[in-house]
């Protein structure tokens, strides 16, 4: 079988896991992704280093899959039994990841998520496949599971002719597969607000964990992980932390989120003590977000309380605040762009003060006009734009920093109407009864705001935060449909 052929029939049955109608064909479609999407990995990483020792003591290897059967299955038994404990379990795994070595390059994998999500995979699709189990029929597929479906399948199709299949394969493997199976079944838990307040702590405990670190990597002025920060570091006369995570980046928009939803406790407290306990979270994590000198998550939790304050109060006003907001910025660029490093008649100086996304928005743009139907392939930004750039290995990017231009240059304008359409859906989904609404206006913002923080710099469908919000999203959308219709959800 050809390379891409395993690929796309993964994909499908990621994608047959959210939109096939009959109860077995969904738990046999997500036992045939949460099977074969391991193997693939295993495939793609056999030969490198870090599996050597496996390879050379096979028993080992039995062993350890042995017990992370037995993991496994205790997991699924849990959240068979409460299945409020998978949305908690997965909070408080989706912040770490583990670094892989895989085609060449070392990719941060989220395996405690993915232990996760395979639990959960195994405590849904078993008892639907067990003899004398009725098969009945799942909620018919929306809006919103069609494109994240589409979106998964088209983007294994298109690594059939990409310059980096590698890339394609580490991602589809990595990342969408597995996500989609967290979208899936976060879609199918019935949403709770003292559920979503669990959530919650969780997400905020970690986070004061991680700033906590921060403040110690700050005051060290030594980091934990990743060397390129490193190295960064010590060109630089600013000092960035990234806490336990590989990148300053995602460290920020992880707090940012957390942020948010700590916000909206703060905005609809009516208890003094809740009133000041979130204030003093978010006071310590403020503090940690500064140290990672993240201008994309400072924007993007600005536009989340943003749209926060008009969930909370008027949108008129939060809307003539935001616009207040970028006239003074705009005003600012203008009269004093040196306070920025720009020279607004010299693009070196742009590229310089966007932290080099200048360069590579233009040439992510170049690669689209080249190839605007079909673009160069999935996974493929990194390779094509050093070609195309003859960019040096120094320079390599694993993609353009602003993820619609990432889109359009791998997927061209197929991927892109795919991934517009898809936001859209989203806002419209998230946002129609948000106002008044603690819980869903926190979706609402958090995805919000995330989507901004792609928008400079990378990882969207790529990120699990993205999936896991749209699968609450979701979820409280059919809950209130079906409350106004006078029905139990399903």
């Amino acid at each position: 079988m050809d390379a891409p052929v395993p690929l796309i029939l993964c994909a499908l049955l990621a994608a047959g896991a959210v939109l096939l109608p009959g109860v077995r064909l969904r738990a046999l479609a997500t036992l045939g992704a949460l099977v074969l999407a391991p193997v693939l990995l295993v495939s793609d990483i056999w030969d490198t280093d870090q599996v050597r020792p496996l390879r050379d003591h096979p028993s080992v290897a039995v062993a350890g899959v042995a017990a992370g059967v037995v993991v496994l299955a205790a997991l699924a038994v849990l959240f068979a039994r409460r299945p409020p404990a998978f949305p908690i379990a997965a909070a408080a795994a989706i912040p770490f990841r583990v670094p892989i070595a895989s085609g060449g390059s070392t990719a941060n994998l989220l395996v405690p998520l993915y232990v996760v999500v395979g639990a959960g995979a195994l405590a849904y699709a078993v008892p639907r496949l067990l003899p004398g189990r009725d098969d009945g029929r799942e909620r018919a597929a929306g809006a919103i599971e069609w494109l994240l479906a589409v979106s998964v399948v088209l983007y294994a199709v298109q690594s059939s002719y990409s310059d980096d299949f590698g890339k394609a394969l580490e991602n589809v493997v990595f990342f969408y597969v597995p996500f989609a199976l967290l979208f899936a079944l976060v879609a199918r838990i019935a949403w709770t607000r003292r559920l979503a307040v669990q959530v919650l702590g969780v997400l905020a405990a970690l986070a004061l964990v991680f700033a906590a670190v921060g403040f110690v990597e700050y005051a060290t002025r030594h980091l934990l992980l990743n060397p390129k920060v490193i190295a960064s570091n010590q060109f630089e006369s600013s000092f960035r932390v990234n806490s336990l995570f590989f990148d300053p980046n995602i460290y920020g928009r992880f707090l940012a989120v957390v942020m948010i939803g700590v916000a909206s406790v703060l905005l609809w407290a009516r208890r003094g003590r809740d009133v000041w306990g979130a204030a003093a979270v978010l006071a310590v994590l403020w503090a940690g977000l500064l140290l990672t000198l993240s201008q994309s998550s400072f924007a993007a939790l600005l536009l989340g309380l943003v749209v926060l304050a008009g969930a909370r109060w008027r949108p008129r006003w939060a809307v003539a605040t935001a616009v207040a907001a970028l006239v003074v910025g705009a005003v600012f660029v203008v009269a004093a762009p040196s306070a920025l490093h720009l020279n607004l008649n010299n693009s070196k100086s742009a590229d310089t003060a966007t932290s080099g996304r200048y360069d590579l928005v233009k040439g992510g743009l170049r690669l689209f006009i080249a190839r605007p139907l079909q673009g160069h392939g999935s996974g493929s930004f990194s390779r094509s734009y050093r070609r195309a750039e003859k960019g040096s290995q120094e320079r390599a990017v694993s993609a353009s920093h602003t993820i619609p231009i990432t889109v359009a240059a791998e997927q061209g304008i197929g991927g892109l109407l795919v991934y517009l359409a898809l936001l859209a859906a989203a806002a419209v989904m998230l946002l129609r009864g948000a106002r008044g609404d603690p819980v869903r206006a926190t979706i609402a913002a958090a995805f919000i705001a995330l989507v901004l923080h792609t928008w400079s710099y990378a990882s969207f469908l790529e990120d699990p935060l993205t999936w896991a919000l749209l699968g609450v999203g979701l979820a409280l959308d059919v809950a209130r449909r079906a409350r106004a219709a006078g029905v139990a959800p399903s």
